[in-house]
């Protein structure tokens, strides 16, 4: 989509790296891609030359498949040679943070991230469940999950971020908002986004015209904003909008953003208002559907406007609340609670 005033979106490659192959995408930056059992396949790495080793961004989930993957590229593929010194997180999901324990552990590397993404990683990985809490099962209940979904789910063993994240030893390096650090030869500066992941580290180069931009800066789609039992009244839209809004002033034409999945792009000023603009298109519609009380689950065809399959229904219903979230906080609907358990929202001054 081309907006008025903004040059197009561009993707300067048409194709990814094949698994276990590289693509050098600047002077001693390479792009790896590694695969993800969900409708969103992928993950992008990024691995970038510091002389006597490497630094890798981000590592994929944790399983048997991935590791050996990532053992061909350390030992005969695009990395072979010298050992990967350091892995830079961007954000604390699974897809990203999975294999960091396992570089260092069984590799050496050290470890930079944010404390919020390393607290929030380290935290998951010891909180293994084998039966769903109390607390989650209501919050499913609020959110006015389908019957026959929640009980699927309440008689199955939860997920446990430890099933896919490998266990995360003592010790990390932090970075926060305004550092600069030293990556490829090159010096990044860091910026913080919030609203996918709570301090989501962006990176922008000074000398060149590129940015690492993780989950927080994606070319073709937005990425999930939930809600979740551990923080059932958060904001992450109204977070993610000022994130935005604040990066987007860092933004220009012609720097290649090197994103968490999908294709390096150019266009970022185009990108970053489209990124806004989407959930301002969603929460209006989501405005229009609430003339009656629904539910978090009642809401995804105005959200979503599609079919929500099983594989995608929790993230679905973490969105949905996340837009309905931001909405009550803006005092523009109103919730009641149904004898079910279940809120009711409603736009307000409605009945």
């Amino acid at each position: 989509m081309e907006i008025l005033g903004f040059d197009p979106i561009r993707y300067p490659w048409e194709a990814p790296p094949a698994e276990g192959a590289a693509i050098e995408v600047a002077e001693g930056v390479f792009w790896l891609r590694l695969p993800l059992p969900m409708a969103l396949n992928h993950v992008n790495i990024f691995a970038l030359d510091d002389g006597d080793g490497w630094t890798v961004i981000d590592t994929g989930l944790s399983s048997p498949k991935i590791r050996a993957i990532w053992t061909s590229i350390l030992e005969h593929g695009p990395l072979s040679g010298k050992p990967v010194r350091r892995v830079v997180l961007t954000h604390h999901h699974p897809d990203h943070v999975g294999l960091v324990g396992w570089f260092q552990s069984e590799h050496g590397a050290d470890l930079v991230a944010s404390r919020t993404a390393w607290l929030y990683a380290r935290m998951l990985t010891l909180d293994e469940q084998d039966t769903w809490p109390e607390e989650t099962l209501a919050f499913y209940r609020a959110a006015g999950m389908e019957q026959e979904v929640f009980d699927k789910r309440a008689s199955e063993r939860p997920f446990n971020f430890a099933d896919v994240v490998w266990p995360m030893p003592l010790g990390f390096t932090r970075i926060a908002e305004g550092d600069t650090v030293r990556i490829g030869g090159r010096t990044w500066d860091v910026h913080m986004g919030n609203g996918h992941a709570a301090e989501h580290a962006t990176f922008w180069c000074r000398e060149e015209p590129l940015v690492l931009g993780g989950d927080q800066l994606l070319p073709s789609i937005s990425p999930n904003l939930g809600v979740y039992p551990t923080e059932p009244d958060s904001d992450p839209v109204g977070a993610w909008i000022e994130s935005c809004e604040r990066l987007a002033r860092f933004a220009t034409e012609e720097q290649l953003v090197l994103p968490g999945h999908k294709l390096p792009f150019t266009g970022l000023p185009a990108r970053m208002r489209q990124l806004v603009e989407n959930h301002h298109f969603a929460l209006e519609r989501l405005m229009e559907h609430l003339t009656e009380p629904r539910t978090a689950h009642d809401c995804f065809p105005a959200l979503f406007r599609r079919e929500i399959g099983a594989g995608e229904y929790g993230l679905a219903l973490a969105e949905s609340i996340g837009h309905l979230n931001h909405l009550y906080r803006a005092g523009r609907i109103t919730r009641q609670r149904r004898e079910d358990g279940a809120w009711a929202w409603r736009r307000a001054g409605e009945g």
